[in-house]
């Protein structure tokens, strides 16, 4: 029997897009208030009956958020063009290794606006 957890988080970053136009309005300093959704998924563990503590997650993401949380994000090695693409893909590699069920990273950088990772073998960034 196989389960998905997801889990929300929030931070606040800053950011400019350098390869567009000077007239896109993303082009210019701007902030948002970014929503993470990691997903992962696995077994049960029989004797603890979760596939993952809800609140161990919440301790390891908080040690990668920290690293965005309040900052410009183009300052960050791997986001110098911090769109949400890049941004869920960074944040993928980012865990992966301290959470091994991570299946997938959701950016939204509004609550209209939504992008999701998830490697493939096909993928230039799959290591």
């Amino acid at each position: 029997m196989g389960f998905e957890l997801k889990q929300h988080f929030q931070i606040e970053s800053a950011r400019f897009l350098p390869h567009l136009d000077k007239n896109h309005p993303c082009s210019r300093m701007h902030g948002h208030s970014f929503k993470v959704i990691l997903v992962l998924r696995g077994k049960l563990d029989p004797k603890l009956g979760w596939l993952r503590d809800y609140h161990e997650i919440s301790q390891i993401a908080a040690k990668v958020l920290d690293k965005l949380d309040h900052r410009v994000l183009n300052e960050i090695s791997g986001l110098e063009n911090p769109t949400s693409e890049n941004i869920s893909a960074w944040l993928y590699w980012q865990f992966k290794p301290l959470l091994p069920e991570l299946f997938e990273v959701s950016v939204q950088e509004t609550p209209l606006t939504e992008c999701t990772f998830r490697p493939s073998a096909g993928d230039p960034s799959y290591p």
